[in-house]
């Protein structure tokens, strides 16, 4: 997997965003109908002002009532486009907070629905930035400047248009005063794409920098390494600032090139018209109501000008968020289907980089029901096989089966039926005990989770001030946090569990009486515990022994400690120290 996630190209935004319009067609009508009106009734105003003009300058008839009723038709006019183009951006508003609820949720569904071994490989800054910069950017535009920007987009199609219905010399004038706007943008949006693209990937390499840097703090300051992630860190904040005053740069061409070019319409039917009013060519009303009009159209494209930065920027985002379903799973769909719970590893091999084996010729049957401890030094590969028979990897050659099954070819629902991973990595969401708990079991009663909780040990939600209705949040120890992973384990009810050293952040005593907890509950189950403490071992009813990613031994505790090999001697130094 390459150190950033695949990005959306244009035309696969552009299909996006058409399914995005189409699941909201109807309120898309609605906006710019709404919004059309509204444009329509602005367009009355500068009219009827033109023909007070008129009225006043030709003198005839009842000058004064006309002008009254002209001015009365103006000010209705400019209430019903004030009341029109509030009820459009009203709609327009709820279109955005819909669509960008939809475009949150689909990113959500695709992370999800990725392979757990594919997901694992996943570069984690550049995924937490497109799923929280990169989607808060987007719902941002998508409530905010794409109702502005249709809105302005409408009103300044129809005022083009009333200006070349009113005249067509003035209204070609215009148009061609407008070409300095469009050559700007045109500038703008081809050097925009690949600048923010910049930005959000700079920015993301950033984040996954200092997070991996502080997520290691410990074992940089044991290794000396303060100066190098030093110099790494500062590496990726000068990318970034260099990024983003790239963008920045083009910004400040665009403004002042797009005021000066705003300013020419207006100037140039003044020109023109009047010289064409000189000649008697055109009323000076239809000067006048031209003028109004083209001064109306700097307002919308003011507004246009504005928030272009902000497409640019939410479509660079966009292609980010939407790039998640070009991830390559480098796999079909699971389709398998185990018959039992036998598992039966077979002469596996697995690398992590193709370089070198990690696990070497591993073969080992575990019967349904039995307690398996798998122990060895650090970097033996215990965890990398509890990956395997977890599903989570794939063996590069041999195979690891369920029920004759390959582990890995299990969809996801069966396969935690089966069996279910559970390390010392935990994860408590911002909510409370119950909803915790209930991700595992969500038609699970109240009298369920209080079990699973007893099951394990846990014990401080009684003292809790709503009990299971409290709120957990950073306040839950590492401890309690690592209970509650058990106890989602204990209402999930697989038949076979993995544990890879998930009492390690609990102290001995604890750690103890939780394990016995669990194996309790768990009777009859395959269990399966990666053990960094013996005495975990001593009470499995086997143990494999891991060294240098190969299976040395395997046998029940006495049968290994008479034989006073790998296993024997560790339980010696274990035991006496």
């Amino acid at each position: 997997m390459s150190s950033q996630l695949p990005v959306a190209g244009p035309a696969e935004v552009r299909a996006a965003a058409r399914r995005d319009l189409r699941a909201e067609r109807r309120t898309v009508v609605g906006l710019v109908l709404v919004n059309g009106l509204a444009s329509a009734a602005g367009l009355i105003g500068p009219w009827l002002l033109g023909r007070i003009i008129d009225t006043i300058q030709s003198g005839s008839g009842d000058v004064l009532s006309t002008v009254d009723r002209l001015a009365f038709g103006a000010l209705v006019f400019t209430v019903v486009q004030t009341v029109l183009a509030w009820w459009a951006l009203k709609i327009g508003y709820r279109f955005g907070e819909r669509t960008a609820a939809r475009v949150r949720e689909r990113f959500l569904r695709r992370t999800l629905a990725l392979p757990p071994r594919v997901a694992d490989h996943l570069p984690a800054g550049d995924l937490i930035a497109r799923g929280s910069t990169d989607a808060s950017v987007v719902a941002f535009t998508l409530r905010s400047a794409v109702p502005e920007v249709l809105v302005a987009l409408v009103h300044a199609l129809f005022l083009i248009v009333a200006v070349l219905v009113l005249d067509l010399w003035l209204g070609l004038c215009g148009l061609v005063s407008l070409l300095g706007v469009a050559a700007a943008v045109r500038w703008y949006v081809r050097r925009a794409r690949p600048a923010y693209l910049a930005v959000a990937a700079t920015g993301a390499d950033m984040a996954d920098v200092v997070a991996s840097t502080a997520k290691g703090a410990r074992t940089v300051e044991l290794l000396g390494l303060e100066r190098r992630r030093s110099e790494v860190t500062e590496a990726a904040v000068t990318r970034a600032r260099s990024a983003r005053l790239s963008a920045l740069w083009l910004r400040t061409v665009l403004f002042p090139w797009a005021e000066v070019s705003l300013a020419l319409p207006v100037v140039g039917v003044l020109l023109i018209g009047g010289a064409l009013y000189a000649n008697d060519l055109v009323s000076l009303g239809v000067v006048v109501t031209a003028t109004v009009y083209l001064r109306q159209l700097v307002g919308p494209l003011d507004t246009l000008m504005l928030w272009i930065e902000q497409l640019q920027g939410a479509g660079a985002s966009y292609a980010r968020v939407e790039g998640l379903a070009d991830v390559p799973t480098t796999e079909s769909e699971p389709t398998g289907s185990a018959d039992g719970d036998r598992i039966r590893v077979d002469n596996a091999h697995y690398s992590y980089t193709g370089a070198r084996d990690v696990l070497r010729g591993i073969d080992l049957v575990v019967q349904p029901g039995e307690r398996l401890a798998v122990v060895g030094t650090s970097g033996a590969g215990k965890s990398t096989l509890a990956r395997l028979l977890a599903g989570l990897d794939r063996p590069h050659t041999g195979s690891v089966t369920i029920g004759g099954t390959p582990v890995a070819d299990l969809p996801p629902d069966q396969l935690r039926e089966h069996v279910v991973l559970i390390t010392q990595d935990h994860h408590v969401f911002h909510d409370t005990v119950r909803d915790n708990l209930l991700i595992a079991k969500p038609d699970a009663t109240d009298d369920e989770l209080r079990a699973a909780l007893a099951a394990v040990g846990a014990t401080w939600w009684e003292d809790l001030p709503d009990g299971l209705d409290t709120d957990l949040g950073e306040d839950l120890d590492d401890a309690g946090a690592q209970q509650l992973s058990l106890a989602r384990v204990v209402l999930a009810d697989p038949h076979t569990l993995i544990l890879d050293e998930a009492t390690a952040l609990l102290d001995p005593k604890t750690a103890r009486r939780t394990e016995q907890s669990l194996a309790a509950v768990l009777q009859g189950r395959t269990v399966i515990a990666i053990a960094h403490r013996l005495q975990t071992a001593h009470d499995a009813d086997r143990i494999a022994v891991m060294e240098a990613g190969e299976l040395v031994e395997l046998g029940t505790h006495d049968e290994l400690v008479h034989a006073n090999h790998v296993y024997g001697r560790l339980w010696h130094t274990w035991h006496n120290s």
